[in-house]
């Protein structure tokens, strides 16, 4: 499964997006082909590559014929002060024309949901019927062009979900057809509703992120949060049209995931390395991270700085066991510090099956792989508690305790 992470720790807009998504990979040619074969007004796209504070990035250029006037639109400035010509559709037409159009399902329902949030939130501005609403700024032809061509560049990556960062939206005062606003404009204040911002340090004046910015967050990220989840495969950056004492760019990360039940999770690892530790203390650590739902502790010897023998501590946890897990070896060992990272593991689809044998219940564990069985394991526990009862070898009482089992299979 194909993940979308956008880290918007400077700001977002639709041309940032735009350009981000090409640099990763979407065939800009093949998504101008795809806006000309809908109604709206002729135009040239192309990106070119820009340095924003030494992270090379594409910007976008949009140009608008056949006036030929350049509309290349920056992160944190509207070219959009002007009315022109191409900026006043109805949302209701604009919903119109994506519902009549012939575009993949999915990048129809995206463009669908977010042109639907422009108008609500510019509905609930001004008081009108969202359909009614002229949508000015995110309205202007070239917005128009960066939202279905957002959603164009998704599809040919085959991005199934998205996620992003908490967003930052700069201060200051912006102009629009309607006046001077603060920022955030009113749109994007209410376009971000529900979606979490971050303080951006140190303070810039002026728009980091952009009603059409807003939009594309409110409506196509699935969830936030700081870094992403999953191994990163490509990575693409977007340009603003302005220089900041910052990297005025839109980083977008392509993630591989697996979907859940396909038998791969999330786990964390802890860790830390011991050269003052007794063998019981490591004993009773062990026993300590085991009761508490460690999913595995083991230790490996190594040699450490002044050449002291010593011990590697390694923890396996479930992700929402970790910080708790991490605590209990900080509070019964030694160590001044645990490491800790994410990986993921493919595991076996498991499930507990049992035998009776000479009276005593012994539990197995069967691992199945795409429907197959493909592993038998009886409980080690189980048949050291057969050995001493029925006094038999742990070798003897484990091949009396596989013969039942495959008896009562054989059965069944």
């Amino acid at each position: 499964m194909k993940t979308l992470h956008i880290d918007c720790t400077f700001g977002i807009a639709g041309d940032m997006l735009l350009a981000a998504l090409v640099d990763l990979g979407a065939d800009l040619d093949q998504i101008a082909v795809a806006l000309r074969r809908l109604p709206i007004d002729p135009f040239a796209l192309e990106t070119r590559p820009v340095d924003r504070c030494g992270i090379r990035a594409r910007l976008l250029r949009i140009a608008l014929e056949p006036e030929g006037h350049d509309h290349s639109h920056g992160h944190g400035h509207h070219d959009h002060d002007h009315e022109h010509a191409h900026g006043h559709r109805r949302a209701g037409d604009i919903l119109a024309m994506v519902a009549d159009a012939d575009l993949p399902p999915r990048v129809g329902r995206r463009a669908t949901a977010i042109f639907t949030a422009i108008a609500e939130a510019e509905g609930r501005i001004h008081g009108i019927d969202p359909a009614e609403v002229h949508l000015h700024e995110v309205g202007a032809m070239d917005s128009i062009i960066d939202i279905l061509g957002v959603c164009l560049a998704l599809e040919a990556l085959d991005i199934e979900t998205i996620t992003a960062t908490p967003v930052p939206v700069g201060y200051g005062v912006v102009s629009m057809a309607h006046g001077r606003f603060p920022i955030p404009a009113p749109a994007t204040l209410e376009l971000l509703k529900g979606v979490p911002l971050s303080p951006f340090e140190p303070d810039v004046a002026g728009e980091l992120t952009t009603p059409t910015g807003a939009a594309f967050l409110a409506t196509l990220v699935e969830s936030f949060h700081p870094a992403p989840a999953g191994t990163p495969v490509e990575i693409g950056y977007g340009a603003g049209n302005r220089d900041f004492p910052h990297p005025n760019v839109l980083r977008v990360i392509s993630l591989e995931t697996v979907a859940p039940g396909q038998g791969r999770e999330t786990i964390a690892v802890l860790a830390c390395q011991l050269d003052d530790v007794t063998g019981e203390q490591l004993g009773h650590l062990m026993g300590v991270l085991l009761d508490a739902r460690a999913l595995d502790v083991f230790y490996t010897p190594v040699t450490m700085k002044k050449s002291r023998p010593g011990t590697l501590v390694t923890v396996l946890a479930p992700c929402h066991e970790a910080d708790r897990l991490e605590t209990l070896m900080l509070r019964h060992s030694p160590t001044f510090g645990v490491r800790r990272h994410h990986t993921t593991r493919r595991i076996l689809e498991r499930r507990i099956e049992s035998v009776e044998i000479d009276g005593i219940n012994v539990r197995f564990k069967i691992g199945s792989l795409d429907g197959e069985e493909i592993r038998v394991a009886p409980e080690y526990e189980d048949i050291a508690r057969f050995a001493r009862e029925r006094t038999k070898t742990l070798d003897e009482s484990q091949r009396l305790v596989l013969e039942a089992w495959h008896r009562q299979t054989a059965n069944d």
